[in-house]
C-alpha cells in the first residue's frame, strides 16, 4: 500500500471496547464516513483515504475530522464541510471552514 498523501480520519465515539458511544456516534459520524467513502470514490481522488477514529475527546466540537499527515482538525463536520475539504484537496488548497486553528 502507498501512502496516501491525505488521510481523513473521522471520529466515531469508539470506546476501547469497540461501542459507539457519545456526541459524535449520535451526529452520525459513522454516516458521515460513509458519505466520505462514496465521495472519494465519485471523485476519482487517489491518494485519498478516510477512516473512523475512536474517540479524540474533543466532543463539544464534534464530529471531528482530521486531515493527515498535515494535522489540520476540523470541527462540526457536515457532508458540506466533507465536499469542502474534499474540493479543496482537489484544488491543492487548505480548506478553512471549521478548522480549529492552533
Amino acid at each position: 500500500m502507498n501512502k496516501p498523501e491525505h488521510h481523513l480520519f473521522i471520529c466515531g465515539s469508539a470506546r476501547a471496547t469497540g461501542e459507539l458511544k457519545g456526541v459524535c456516534c449520535n451526529k452520525e459520524s459513522v454516516a458521515l464516513l460513509s458519505y466520505t467513502q462514496g465521495e472519494i470514490q465519485d471523485r476519482m481522488l487517489n491518494g485519498v483515504e478516510v477512516s473512523m477514529t475512536g474517540c479524540l475527546n474533543m466532543c463539544t466540537r464534534g464530529p471531528v475530522v482530521i486531515d493527515y499527515p498535515g494535522g489540520h482538525f476540523y470541527e462540526h463536520a457536515t457532508e458540506e464541510l466533507i465536499d469542502e475539504i474534499l474540493d479543496s484537496i482537489e484544488d491543492g488548497e487548505l480548506c478553512e471552514t471549521n478548522l480549529i486553528a492552533d
